[in-house]
């Protein structure tokens, strides 16, 4: 019997090893730090980016720094700056035109660059607190949000505003739905994420932010037809159907969110924190599972995901001994 008894031990010691062994074995990275690309003498915080494909170059919006970034993605390094902004935050390429638009909050204007060597060829005067922009590609205009509620739509040939949507607070991230008609737009001081009619011009609905506050990054997931917001208070990924604007799932994410992008060809979704991390989640049939937590640096809540180059490009501001730099994320597998 004690041979027994001992036999069974043996056997139960090394199952238990080797289950050990399994769960020790190092999971694969689902982002892989690639590059740190430094942006020099930059200070203070930095703001979103945009992506032109045609001359492979991410422009960053340094607000602190009262400058925007343009990096050539090829040469991995900082091409030049454009200088004498007022607090930049929103940049986004217009490609048609070869135009690089860049919000101001310190002064309330969008002011222009075009071509190659992104020579200045205006601006346009909104209020205050110039912010967010989208590219509206189905009609060929630049949308803004701005001032203490309100988006404000510019046409590209004249560059003028020719329309305007009023909200009832300052608009942080919006998006577009997958049909372009709507206009989700996250606002927090409204505590709601306000549903605007294109055509119409105006706000015609609300999605339910179950109690929760502080929602800044959005973005949507065109293919499954979902909108996914976050809020700071609490942490929370909150994820909707486009069509009934339905609470579909919710979860636990980093702290002090700033973007959030959909990774279509891995089916995941990258969340940008300023805890110092970004999160990887994908849908299940339960809801959204967080696959991953990536240490990044404190401060460090901006982000762009493009699928054009596969990366997303993570900016770092200077602190702790350390220089402004954009950190380059490659996608795992």
């Amino acid at each position: 019997m004690r041979r027994v008894l001992n036999h069974i031990a043996s056997l139960v010691t090394m199952m238990v090893l080797a289950g050990v062994s399994s769960a020790g074995r190092a999971q694969p990275a689902a982002l892989v730090l690639e590059a740190k690309i430094p942006l020099g003498d930059v200070r203070g915080r930095i703001d979103h980016f945009a992506y032109d494909a045609g001359h492979k170059r991410l422009f960053v919006a340094e607000l602190g720094n009262n400058s925007v970034g343009v990096v050539d993605l090829r040469a991995g390094k900082v091409a030049r700056r454009l200088a004498e902004l007022k607090e930049p935050q929103g940049v986004a390429y217009h490609a048609p035109s070869d135009t690089l638009y860049v919000a101001n909050a310190g002064d309330g204007s969008v002011r222009l660059y075009q071509g190659p060597e992104l020579s200045p060829i205006g601006q346009i005067a909104l209020g205050d607190d110039a912010d967010n922009i989208r590219i509206d590609r189905r009609r060929d205009r630049i949308v803004v949000g701005y001032g203490s509620g309100g988006l404000a739509v510019i046409d590209p040939a004249s560059r003028r505003r020719i329309a305007e949507a009023a909200l009832k607070g300052h608009p942080e991230s919006f998006q577009f739905d997958d049909t372009g008609n709507r206009i989700f737009v996250n606002v927090p001081d409204a505590r709601q994420i306000a549903v605007v009619d294109v055509e119409a011009g105006r706000q015609v609905s609300t999605l339910d932010l179950a109690g929760l506050r502080s929602n800044f990054p959005m973005t949507v997931d065109d293919r499954s037809h979902r909108l996914l917001a976050v809020t700071r208070s609490p942490a929370r990924l909150l994820v909707y159907g486009t069509g009934e604007g339905k609470l579909l799932a919710s979860a636990e994410t980093c702290g002090d969110a700033d973007d959030v992008f959909v990774d279509e060809r891995r089916n995941r979704v990258y969340v940008s924190c300023g805890e110092g991390a970004i999160d990887i989640f994908e849908p299940r049939e339960l809801g959204y599972t967080r696959l991953a937590r990536v240490s990044t640096s404190g401060g460090a809540r901006t982000s762009l995901f493009v699928p054009e180059t596969d990366r997303l490009y993570l900016g770092v501001r200077a602190g702790s001994g350390q220089a402004a730099a954009i950190w380059v994320y490659r996608p795992m597998p």
